[in-house]
C-alpha cells in the first residue's frame, strides 16, 4: 500500500464529536476533492464507525472506518464484530485510515455506482453504502444521515460546491 502519512499533531485532545469534526474535516474535504466522496459521508462514517475516535479500533489500530482485512498486507488488529475476533486493518496514523477509506471505496466494483450519484446528495450516498454492503446494520443509512444533520456536516460539501 503506497499511502503517504501525514503527521498527526494534536493541538488539543479530541474529547468531543465536535473536536473530531474540527480535526478531521480538512482531510475529509481533501478526499472529496481528490476522490469525489462527499466530505459529509466520510466524516459521518468516521464518527459512527470509530465512536468519534474513541472506539477500540480507532484507539489501538487507527482504524476509523471499520475496514476489515480483505486482501490487506499490512498490520492487523482483531476485534469482535459480526463474528468473534475478526481481522481489521491497522494503520500507523489515523490519516492513513482516511486515505484507505477513499481507496477502498474507489477501487472496489461494488461501490462504483456511488460515483454516479450526486456528490452533494448525502442521503443517496448513505443509502448507497448500505446497498453496496458497507455495513450489515439495517439502520446504517439513517444513522449516517442523523449524524450529518445533527452536526451539519453537509456544510463541508457545500464548501467544495461554493469553490467550484
Amino acid at each position: 500500500m503506497n499511502i503517504k502519512s501525514q503527521k498527526n499533531k494534536f493541538s488539543k485532545p479530541i474529547l468531543t464529536t465536535n473536536d473530531y469534526i474540527e480535526f478531521y474535516s480538512t482531510i475529509a474535504i481533501n478526499e472529496m476533492k481528490e476522490n469525489s466522496i462527499p466530505a459529509s459521508i466520510t466524516l459521518a462514517q468516521g464518527i459512527l464507525e470509530s465512536g468519534a475516535g474513541k472506539g477500540r479500533l480507532a484507539v489501538l489500530g487507527n482504524n476509523h472506518f471499520g475496514i476489515k482485512c480483505h486482501g490487506w498486507g499490512g498490520d492487523e488488529i482483531y476485534h469482535d464484530d459480526d463474528k468473534e475476533q475478526e481481522c481489521f486493518r491497522k494503520y500507523d496514523d489515523p490519516f492513513l485510515s482516511f486515505k484507505d477509506h477513499s481507496n477502498f471505496l474507489t477501487t472496489r466494483s461494488r461501490y462504483a455506482f456511488l460515483f454516479d450519484l450526486d456528490i452533494y446528495n448525502y442521503k443517496d450516498w448513505a443509502h448507497g453504502l448500505k446497498k453496496a454492503g458497507y455495513a450489515t446494520d439495517p439502520k446504517y443509512p439513517s444513522k449516517l444521515i442523523a449524524i450529518i444533520e445533527k452536526y451539519k456536516l453537509y456544510r463541508f460539501d457545500k464548501l467544495i460546491l461554493e469553490k467550484k
